[in-house]
């Protein structure tokens, strides 16, 4: 049998047009940073640059179909060369089949199969590429899909459609003029004639392969066509031409020994002159050495010098540093063990006042039942009422405030409507205004909207309506609305028209303390925790908070929330 050199002719594009067009599409999808980065690889064949960029845009949320399987396609080209054949399947079966460029798709397909030795498969990808538009084969090579379709079918054992697709493939040659390709195809050729036992057939196309070897300096080549002939003429008995080509054929093969030695032989002396060229390098680096380390030593002394100087420094200054942080926690400790003080001390005397009220309250209610007296005991429920009222909004303040210092509070902002909010905050404290006789209105548009957490906003407004009320005299009015803010904020003003405060008063009650305010009116129970919740869910919403008032004709208590989300 002659010896077979089958050449799975994996060329690469007639020329650079398609790395042209992947240059286009990457300044003009420039902002997309990782594919343009991608792009660049790519046409420098850094395929583990390209890998690692393309997935990095694939795996971003926003995509942009124009240059998707592009992606992909480098991905695929990238994975088949670095022979990693499946991972490239699995892309590029990904790229759309309106992709602009599917012709070379499907080529690299068929070069997989071909490589796993899969030749149906290969066949499937590679015979609609024949039939591709001229201008389309300025992007791949023609001749080589010809030629791999040959041989395919000249694998499995397919001769006749092996026959037609690589005369095809030579006739490409010859009008391309390709010598060294031109011998492939007719060994090709020859070696399908030849596994049919069809000497007559493959004897012409062995010679011209032979004969256009000798115009060739390619040694490979000249000893393969030369060892081809020789094995013909032994299978027709002539002995004297086979020993004439095998003689030829020992020529050329020595001929590419030599070729290698020589090679060997000139990296050898480069190699040696390249460790004389170093030898004579070391010598001056080690004069060098010399003189550096004595002009060194000097020098190292004084940075040394310097180090230990500077270390001195930091550590003094990092003591002074840790000082102050001691101090200033300590006095943080101090003011909310104070205050942690304050909170108890007045918690537990206005709830011992609410208890002591309730028990007298009881006392008098037993009394009038004795008596019957229904006047007397429908002001007595509604006293106990207004005292519970007030001792369950402490003790839910004081709960509140509880699992805010231990960060124990769920809270999550979203868009919230302040109407239904106002109203189902409001309705709870109903009985209560009607009780006092004062009047209420909500004029909040039902269409307004803020962002902010729905529970914590319920307290805010709980604790600013409980204090209106508590402030507020007999007929006077509470009223609830909504002016917007130029600043992207919606300002949620609950004013009332009761005792208000005075300057003083305002001003303390709005520093930024963690203290509790003193009381102003002493007839009247609470403690300040309510407000100090307020000012911290506020800031915990992104908001800000501010109050109006004047002594005697009441208050305006202002809470100004996002219309838009604030990240961060």
């Amino acid at each position: 049998m002659i010896p077979t050199d089958f050449l799975f002719s994996q060329q690469k594009v007639t020329s650079n047009l398609f790395n042209i067009e992947v240059q286009k599409k990457a300044n003009h999808y420039k902002s997309h940073t990782n594919f343009f980065q991608s792009a660049l690889f790519f046409i420098e064949e850094e395929w583990d640059s390209t890998l690692v960029y393309s997935a990095k845009y694939i795996n971003t949320s926003v995509h942009d179909t124009a240059i998707q399987n592009y992606a992909h396609y480098f991905r695929g080209y990238s994975f088949k060369e670095k022979r990693m054949f499946d991972q490239a399947e699995k892309e590029f079966s990904l790229i759309s089949p309106k992709f602009e460029f599917s012709f070379l798709v499907k080529k690299r397909l068929g070069v997989i199969a071909l490589e796993k030795s899969e030749f149906r498969k290969a066949i499937t990808y590679l015979e609609p590429l024949t039939k591709l538009e001229e201008g389309q084969y300025a992007y791949i090579n023609k001749s080589s899909v010809f030629q791999n379709l040959g041989l395919c079918y000249l694998h499995i054992k397919e001769f006749k459609n092996a026959e037609l697709y690589l005369i095809e493939y030579a006739k490409l040659q010859e009008k391309q003029k390709d010598t060294l390709k031109l011998i492939d195809a007719y060994g090709s050729i020859a070696n399908l004639y030849y596994e049919q036992y069809k000497d007559d057939l493959a004897i012409p196309y062995f010679k011209k392969a032979y004969q256009l070897s000798t115009n060739t300096k390619n040694f490979e080549t000249k000893e393969l066509t030369s060892l081809n002939m020789a094995v013909v003429e032994e299978n027709r008995k002539d002995f004297a031409r086979a020993l004439k080509y095998r003689k030829e054929y020992e020529k050329w093969k020595d001929s590419l020994n030599d070729q290698n030695k020589i090679y060997e032989v000139a990296q050898i002396e480069k190699e040696f002159a390249v460790k004389q060229k170093q030898q004579e390098v070391n010598l001056l680096e080690a004069e060098n050495k010399a003189k550096i380390q004595e002009r060194n030593s000097l020098l190292y002394s004084v940075i040394t010098l310097i180090i230990l100087l500077g270390v001195t420094f930091y550590f003094y200054k990092e003591k002074i540093k840790t000082n102050k942080i001691v101090l200033a926690q300590k006095e943080r400790l101090d003011a909310l063990n104070a205050t942690k003080d304050k909170l108890f001390s007045i918690v537990s005397h206005d709830l011992r006042s609410s208890v002591n009220a309730l028990k007298t309250s009881n006392s008098n209610l037993l009394d009038n039942l004795e008596s019957k007296n229904l006047n007397a005991l429908e002001s007595a429920l509604q006293s106990n009422s207004a005292i519970v009222n007030g001792a369950y909004s402490l003790l839910d303040n004081l709960l509140h405030w509880a699992l805010l210092q231990t960060k124990q509070s769920y809270f999550q902002i979203e868009k919230v409507r302040l109407f239904f909010i106002v109203e189902q905050v409001a309705f709870n404290f109903m009985p209560l205004m009607k009780e006092k006789g004062l009047t209420f209105k909500n004029s909040v548009l039902k269409t307004e909207k803020v962002f902010a957490d729905q529970e914590s906003l319920k307290i805010i407004l709980r604790n600013l309506l409980d204090n209106a009320i508590k402030f507020s005299k007999t007929e006077d009015s509470i009223s609830i609305y909504i002016e917007s803010s130029k600043l992207g904020y919606c300002d949620l003003i609950v004013e009332d028209s009761g005792l208000g405060m005075s300057k003083s008063k305002l001003e303390e009650l709005l520093k930024d303390t963690s203290e509790l305010a003193k009381k102003e009116h002493e007839d009247i129970i609470g403690t300040g925790l309510g407000l100090q919740l307020c000012k911290t869910y506020i800031a915990k919403n992104n908001g800000r908070f501010s109050i109006e008032s004047t002594l005697g004709k009441g208050t305006k208590m202002i809470v100004s929330l996002p219309k838009t989300i604030k990240n961060g």
